[in-house]
């Protein structure tokens, strides 16, 4: 990929890279904000939303939540350790609970008659990730965190990552539908080029639930697409900090699981119309 890369912190730090011509939005200084994809996704998705959960603000934690966290934890398991036998399943799954899990297992006060139905749900997951092509990976659940600014850090966790022939691939597993995973994968692809000077090759999302995949190459006018919406959300949610009622709230699906969802008349009439 021909052209450079610049990286220009407010200290006057240069970091270049030869994927691309991208200098990251200059980025006012602030309190310290910490940028997921999964709070860029809920950004585009609704401002407002973002806001809570930058203030560390969530709505309650739900049962598909939940199975679906357990089956990214079995996933990994696979990847890491190998197969998971049927005779040892439900006990894997109550390892992987009891080692990360177990606040939300709290906080939803699942019978166990519950947590067997959560455990059957994820075993038809798991049997269904296991006809996927898993040829190839180098790592899972890989975290990357770069720092583009004195008090702004992006931070991901790529489900997978596999060789490709083509370079590197970076597979998000869905345990749903594929929603708005574009976005998502567009903010792994920029996060990846940042930390390790190179975009990858292939980015993929892949419902384990509906066999759905898609996937995306990635170009440098992608990440300096990405990178300016970026910069757009710090700017947001830092005036949100100081003015919470400047930030817009929309209405959608996502007003399931909003902490202000009573309080939020397009939450209100979202909910009204999903009901009905």
């Amino acid at each position: 990929m021909a052209g450079r890369y610049s990286q220009i912190p407010s200290e006057g730090r240069v970091t270049t890279y030869d994927w691309a011509v991208f200098e990251f939005p200059s980025l006012p200084r602030g309190e310290p904000l910490s940028v997921s994809a999964s709070l860029y996704t809920t950004y585009l998705r609704c401002p407002g939303q973002a806001l809570a959960h930058a203030q560390g603000v969530y709505g309650p934690d739900s049962r598909a939540s939940f199975s679906g966290m357990l089956a990214h934890r079995v996933f990994a398991r696979h990847l890491s350790t190998g197969p998971i036998a049927e005779a040892d399943f439900a006990q894997a799954c109550r390892e992987e609970i009891g080692l990360a899990m177990n606040p939300k297992l709290g906080s939803l006060h699942l019978r166990p008659s519950e947590l067997r139905g959560v455990i059957d749900e994820v075993g038809a997951l798991y049997e269904r990730f296991q006809a996927a092509p898993l040829e190839g990976c180098r790592s899972v659940e890989t975290e990357l965190a770069v720092e583009v600014s004195p008090d702004v850090t992006l931070r991901g966790r790529i489900d997978a990552v596999f060789d490709d022939p083509t370079g590197v691939r970076l597979v998000d597993w869905k345990t749903g539908a594929l929603g708005g995973a574009q976005d998502q994968l567009s903010f792994y692809s920029m996060l990846w080029g940042l930390e390790h000077g190179e975009l990858p090759a292939i980015v993929e999302a892949a419902s384990v639930a509906s066999g759905e995949r898609y996937e995306e190459l990635p170009t440098a006018a992608s990440a300096v697409a990405t990178g300016r919406r970026v910069a757009e959300l710090v700017a947001t949610l830092r005036g949100g900090f100081i003015d919470g009622a400047a930030v817009p709230r929309v209405g959608g699906p996502g007003c399931r699981y909003c902490p202000w969802r009573d309080e939020c008349e397009e939450g209100v009439a979202a909910l009204r119309v999903l009901s009905a």
